[in-house]
């Protein structure tokens, strides 16, 4: 099952994370990507459904899409941040604000009628149901006149 594209960049920012949010920060600036946010997701398979969950802490569930087009299910929308108080002065800010988008290729036996999304507690788990695969027709010997 094809996932998720690789992404050289992202192995080694998941290096600097673990060590220190600064030097994730200055691999986005590298980058050139400091503005965008791309959510965690896990991803299980069981003999009836694939599940996926995203971490989307303080994003509401109307700021969320879930959309599946040509067997590719796309995560996308906003987590928004909050307006200032008047005496609030800003110490550090390590989250990240803005739009975001995940897409996932998944395989031909899904039932894409039956797609389930929830979102609880920060978590949106996407349920997707297999279907029993099809089996391939046999070859029809077609006499030639």
């Amino acid at each position: 099952m094809n996932i998720t594209r690789w992404e050289p960049f992202r192995e080694v920012e998941d290096m600097f994370r673990q060590y220190s949010p600064f030097l994730s920060r200055a691999m986005r600036r590298f980058e050139g990507d400091e503005s965008k946010w791309r959510p965690v997701a896990d991803i299980t398979e069981t003999d009836a459904e694939y599940v996926i969950k995203a971490e989307l802490p303080e994003v509401k569930k109307e700021d969320v899409n879930v959309t599946f087009e040509h067997g590719l299910l796309t995560i996308s929308g906003e987590r928004r941040q909050e307006k200032k108080q008047k005496n609030q002065n800003e110490i550090r800010v390590e989250s990240f604000y803005g739009s975001f988008s995940r897409s996932f290729s998944l395989p031909d036996n899904v039932d894409a009628k039956n797609i389930r999304a929830e979102s609880r507690d920060g978590v949106l788990k996407v349920s997707v149901p297999k279907t029993t695969p099809t089996k391939p027709e046999q070859p029809i010997s077609i006499e030639v006149k």
